[in-house]
């Protein structure tokens, strides 16, 4: 056997991918299993953007090599979306990057900016990702607390006072927060700018839940002095019901995203020219849009709660996105019980540890099944 090299010693394998594999042998084995633990939307997305992938099969360019920065006319509708629905104005042509994702994005960011042994700030509880990619490419995670009684923001003095911020590179921000639904608020913004100013950081905003049951999108560059120090990323995935497409975007400074495509085009050869198009036709969505998919994630959040207090469990009703963060009853354990759940109840839900120490105490209730599959749920739990 050949070794494996070094760097995967550092990580595991995606926790769903694993608990995944179980779920679905309890699933070949009989189990009706009701799976609450994913994030991805079982939606469909808007016609016009299913429409325009198949027109564009007959497009005489459609199965080539698609440019690296992707069509300008993407760029335009990416510039035109963050425009109407963030008040941000980017260059179409400079100051965005169309992604395969922005899973994608942050390995890009991570492998254009860091050096082995740099630190990188990650929020705790968090998306994985951030913490493996850190890990991967040699870098060192440097976790910062997000609590319950601080509203899931962190506190930028007790951050200063207990971290080493010298050699720091990158810090990970996610608002609204996944996997807890915080909104931050505009004086956080101002804040984590002010702060990556004071240490020569940047800061990255990961900000692909921001329509999902959110009265007020914000993106980070629409502060003041922000693109000096930040990049945001951003995802078709969530709001339009695109998981599977694979389309997201990096927005900033053109020295960034300069730096970034240098990543970028030695790993892939543009994105497909139908994906690219259809994208086009979900950034152009009307409002009605927006309103008809929070409608049935309203009607299902309900239930979740439902569902959560019959567990025994406690909840913020003003978070927003595609989950639900609940907090258990003292003393119980997130993944005993999640296991215990699984077992009894044939419900899968996230422990809230896989996102960090403190996501103990808490499991995560996701919003993408039909509200059928959650009133089964409640049934069985009762």
């Amino acid at each position: 056997m050949i070794s494996v090299a070094d760097r995967l010693h550092t990580v595991e394998e995606y926790y769903f991918s694993r608990k995944l594999k179980e779920v679905n042998l309890l699933k070949e084995h009989g189990k009706p299993i009701i799976n609450l633990g994913i994030g991805s939307p079982d939606l469909q997305p808007p016609s016009r953007v299913v429409s325009a992938i198949v027109d564009s099969m007959q497009d005489a360019t459609a199965h080539k090599y698609q440019s690296y920065q992707g069509l300008p006319e993407l760029r335009q509708a990416m510039a035109d979306f963050y425009k109407k629905h963030f008040s941000v104005s980017l260059s179409p042509k400079t100051e965005i990057l169309p992604l395969m994702g922005s899973k994608e994005g942050i390995m890009h960011i991570s492998m254009a900016f860091l050096n082995e042994g740099d630190g990188v700030l990650i929020p705790n509880p968090g998306y994985p990702t951030y913490t493996s990619v850190t890990k991967l490419v040699g870098a060192t995670p440097l976790f910062y607390d997000l609590k319950e009684k601080n509203n899931w923001l962190p506190d930028f003095v007790e951050l200063e006072k207990t971290h080493d911020l010298s050699k720091v590179k990158i810090m990970w921000i996610n608002y609204p927060h996944m996997p807890t639904g915080t909104v931050a608020p505009n004086k956080f913004y101002e804040d984590v700018i002010e702060f990556a100013k004071r240490h020569n950081i940047l800061v990255v905003n990961d900000n692909p839940y921001s329509f999902i049951l959110n009265q007020f999108p914000r993106s980070i560059l629409k502060y003041k002095n922000a693109k000096d120090h930040c990049l945001e990323l951003n995802s078709l995935s969530k709001t339009f019901n695109m998981a599977g497409w694979r389309v997201g975007m990096v927005m900033g400074k053109s020295e960034y995203l300069d730096s970034i495509i240098k990543v970028k085009s030695n790993m892939d050869s543009g994105m497909f020219y139908g994906i690219q198009k259809g994208a086009i036709e979900a950034l152009n969505c009307s409002d009605m849009w927006y309103l008809s998919l929070n409608s049935v994630y309203e009607k299902r959040r309900t239930l979740v709660w439902e569902l959560a207090e019959a567990l025994n469990c406690t909840y913020d009703k003003n978070a927003t996105g595609l989950f639900v963060w609940a907090k258990l009853p003292e003393f119980v354990k997130s993944e005993e019980f999640i296991d215990t759940v699984l077992k009894n109840d044939s419900i899968f839900i996230a422990p809230g540890t896989i996102f960090g120490s403190n996501g103990e105490g808490y499991i995560r209730f996701s919003l993408c099944a039909e509200t059928e599959e959650i009133e089964e749920a409640i049934a069985r739990v009762k």
